[in-house]
């Protein structure tokens, strides 16, 4: 099923964000389809715990969302929802990043938000942040995720093997990838 374009805003992170974003990843389903979880089982964020930002006093909570090398946007739907979080962690040795998306609100799943959010993201890594080359980390049961970026264009370069623990089994991600000049 296709959806018309959906139109999101990226915002500055809130601290009313970090904990609802603390909160959707305590749903197995949204932290599954997201980074997963650490090995001893609390949900894993690349760019910083929820529940400690939620806490941390004003210059360090500052200090993680003003930090150069991990971009972190909120993601609010255009009548002002906030509906996730975008993330370039950007590896400024090499010119490149891995990107991450989380529609955190569930009932926004499979409506086009996610595909809208990366389209965003992706323009920001290269025309903002002038990366030569970003990467998704996917987990390879999280199939809706696998689709929607080789339907932008990233290519898969290449597998971790049994990276992501899931339902007490081990399972492989994929790295899909795109390089600037395959960005339009």
């Amino acid at each position: 099923m296709t959806h018309p374009e959906k139109k999101i805003v990226f915002r500055h992170v809130t601290r009313q964000d970090v904990e609802r974003v603390g909160n959707w990843l305590r749903d197995e389903d949204v932290a599954d389809s997201w980074f997963g979880r650490y090995s001893y089982g609390d949900p894993a964020h690349l760019g910083y715990h929820p529940e400690q930002a939620a806490t941390a006093n004003e210059i360090d909570f500052q200090r993680i969302f003003d930090d150069p090398e991990h971009i972190i946007f909120s993601i609010d739907t255009e009548k002002g929802e906030h509906i996730g979080e975008a993330h370039i962690a950007i590896e400024e040795s090499i010119g490149g990043g891995q990107i991450s998306i989380l529609i955190g609100a569930k009932e926004k799943w499979h409506e086009g938000y996610g595909t809208a959010a990366s389209k965003e993201l992706i323009r920001q890594a290269f025309e903002v942040h002038h990366l030569y080359h970003i990467w998704a980390d996917v987990p390879i049961y999280n199939e809706a995720a696998h689709t929607m970026f080789l339907h932008l264009g990233f290519t898969h370069e290449g597998t971790l093997r049994q990276s992501r623990p899931h339902h007490g089994a081990r399972f492989n991600s994929v790295i899909l990838g795109m390089l600037v000049e395959e960005y339009s």
